[in-house]
This record gives structure tokens, C-alpha cells and sequence, in this order.
């Protein structure tokens, strides 16, 4: 019986862990097992949990960096400041909002927050919301139509504080740290959802 039970648990671990596994990023549960046993998330998760934000985005991939940690000799994943966590529950709540609406049925987080200096050495932006806590890049499965996200930007992105850019990479990022759009050339006109008459490069 004892045997059963094990190679029960064995069975529904893996199976959650096929269920959770991403397709993009080789940050998965292991390597954020291995990471968080040395580092501190137990106040971070309550915060979710408190905010009844825990699980909009599984824990793995809402606490990975930049993509380019290795390169840069960092971690691989980070927690924000706490003086950020407002950030994090705001972008949180925008997405919930996008979920729930099956605006964005899909998705894979592949950066979230970065410090400052790992932000530098990835590339990005001086001014990042990255490195504010407001942001994420996300992947859509190669199936998922970008337009709802586009439309919602555009009739509500204002209300919502919402910034939209699509990298050539094909990865999408959304904040909630001011409204405007981008593109691959850092342009509002290169913006795959552009307003008319826009066309100022912004900050990703």
C-alpha cells in the first residue's frame, strides 16, 4: 500500500509538472526549486496570496529575470523590492483582467522584474518598467491571435495604465506604468496596435 502511494505521488507530481511546463524558457520548477531553497519567497507568496493574486501567473515564471542571466552572471530569477510590490499586484491585475476575458487564454512568462544592473547587461531600457516591478514579457503559443490584446489596449489601455510593445522576437510586453505602444524599432508607429497619428519611440 505504502509502495502505491508513492508511485501515486510520483504519478501526479510529474503530472502537474508536465501541466506546468513552459515552452520557451528553460527556467522551469526544478531550476526554481533549486533557487528558491537559497533564497527567501515565503513573504512574496503571501503577498499574492493576500492579494488573491497567487497563481495568475505561476510562481516560476512571475519571479524569472532577464533571459540573458547566464550571460550576464546573475540569477535566474529575482524578487522584487517590497517598495515595488504595488507594481506587481497592478500588472497582476491586469492580467487576471486579460485571462478572465479570454483576451489572453495563453501565455508563458519569460522576464519579469530585473535589477537594475542585470537590466543594463540585458540590453534594456534605462527607465525599464522592468526594473519598476510593472512589467512582463510574455510568448503566445504560435496558435494565439495578438489582436484581443491590441483592442483591449485600445479601448482600455488608458484606464489601465497600460504599456504594449512586440519585440522582432516575437515577445510581448505588457506594464502598467504608462500607456503607449511600440515596436520592433522602439516607435509607437512600428506598433503592431498604433494609434493614429502616433509614432514617439517609447520605453520598454
Amino acid at each position: 500500500m505504502a509502495a502505491w502511494r508513492a508511485v501515486t505521488g510520483v504519478g501526479v507530481l510529474l503530472t502537474l509538472l508536465s501541466s506546468a511546463q513552459v515552452y520557451a524558457d528553460e527556467r522551469d520548477l526544478y531550476l526554481f526549486a533549486q533557487w528558491a531553497g537559497d533564497h527567501e519567497t515565503r513573504t512574496f507568496r503571501q503577498m499574492l496570496v493576500d492579494a488573491r493574486l497567487y497563481g495568475i501567473v505561476p510562481i516560476h515564471q512571475l519571479l524569472r529575470s532577464a533571459s540573458d542571466w547566464r550571460q550576464c552572471s546573475a540569477q535566474p530569477f529575482a524578487v522584487a523590492p517590497v517598495a515595488q510590490w504595488p507594481a506587481v499586484r497592478s500588472t497582476l491585475q491586469l492580467l487576471k483582467t486579460l485571462t478572465d476575458r479570454g483576451v489572453l487564454p495563453r501565455y508563458e512568462v519569460v522576464s519579469a522584474y530585473r535589477n537594475p544592473a542585470l537590466n543594463r547587461c540585458a540590453g534594456g531600457a534605462v527607465d525599464s518598467a522592468h526594473t519598476r516591478a510593472f512589467a512582463v514579457d510574455v510568448l503566445l503559443p504560435s496558435w494565439a491571435d495578438p489582436n484581443p490584446l491590441c483592442q483591449f489596449w485600445q479601448t482600455q489601455g488608458k484606464a489601465w495604465n497600460m504599456g504594449l510593445g512586440r519585440y522582432p522576437s516575437g515577445r510581448i510586453h505588457i506594464d502598467t506604468a504608462g500607456f503607449r505602444t511600440w515596436g520592433g524599432d522602439f516607435s509607437a508607429g512600428s506598433s503592431f496596435c498604433a494609434l493614429p497619428g502616433a509614432g514617439r519611440p517609447q520605453s520598454k
